[in-house]
């Protein structure tokens, strides 16, 4: 397959970011998105051209570091798969490709494609956690919980936090990431103690970071490599509702 490749190149964060045409010949159509890009690096630096900078790990789906906009959507049009499990096979041969960061204020720009997602840390450690002491895994029955509850926090801890749903807001929100991170913990009996203090220390650790808020658009859900359903953003705004009141009244 012979590409042509439209790049967002920014030298830094204070930089002006511009973007740069290469072409990307020769591309085998099994090759993931990922790995075409290895390719054209490996010309760039055999010319003695600097590399396309990108975030990646696993490339299995599982770490959610390879967060690209490809042609205006995160992770490309395929539904249900990061970056990283994008193949080629699903372009056109003599297709021009658009590959940008994820946009967002909340999110900025390092080098090229890669942008510091460390708000998303701090959120989770701002109420992401239980306070009693696990120790070893107790026996499965120890701590009856329902099917339907189970299922449902299983669901929501599936979130990898590659920030897509952020990437895919037109206000640049992250409540469906809160309410994943906050919700899968707030619905099981460990996380029941601190599920009022966890979710109003997380919705304003969100706050304070500068991401938008919600409008119901569900861009967030559709742009999910997990699936990650939006019906967690309302359980999210009925905790925060209940546990603001308690606070109030205290």
């Amino acid at each position: 397959m012979n590409l042509t490749l439209k790049v967002w190149r920014q030298a830094g964060p204070d930089a002006q970011g511009h973007i740069e045409t290469y072409p990307a010949n020769d591309i085998p159509a099994s090759a993931s998105f990922l790995e075409m890009l290895d390719i054209v690096n490996e010309g760039l630096i055999a010319k003695g051209e600097e590399p396309i900078h990108f975030d990646h790990d696993c490339r299995e789906g599982i770490c959610g570091m390879c967060s690209l906009n490809i042609n205006g959507v995160p992770h490309s049009k395929e539904k249900a798969v990061t970056t990283c499990q994008v193949h080629m096979r699903h372009f056109k041969d003599g297709e021009t490709i658009w590959i940008e960061p994820f946009r967002a204020n909340a999110f900025p720009v390092l080098k090229d494609l890669v942008v510091d997602r460390s708000s998303f840390d701090r959120i989770i450690a701002a109420g992401g956690y239980i306070d009693v002491r696990t120790g070893s895994a107790p026996d499965a029955n120890s701590v009856p919980i329902g099917k339907n509850i189970a299922d449902e926090a299983f669901e929501a801890a599936a979130c990898i936090g590659c920030g897509a749903c952020v990437a895919a807001c037109k206000n640049a929100s992250a409540m469906l990431f809160v309410a994943a991170k906050a919700g899968h913990l707030n619905q099981l009996p460990q996380g029941k103690p601190e599920k009022d203090k966890r979710t109003l220390a997380m919705v304003r650790a969100m706050d304070d970071e500068g991401f938008g808020n919600c409008t119901n658009q569900y861009e967030c859900e559709a742009a999910c490599p997990k699936e990650i359903s939006a019906d967690n953003i309302a359980k999210l705004n009925r905790d925060y509702l209940a546990a603001s009141a308690k606070e109030a009244l205290v």
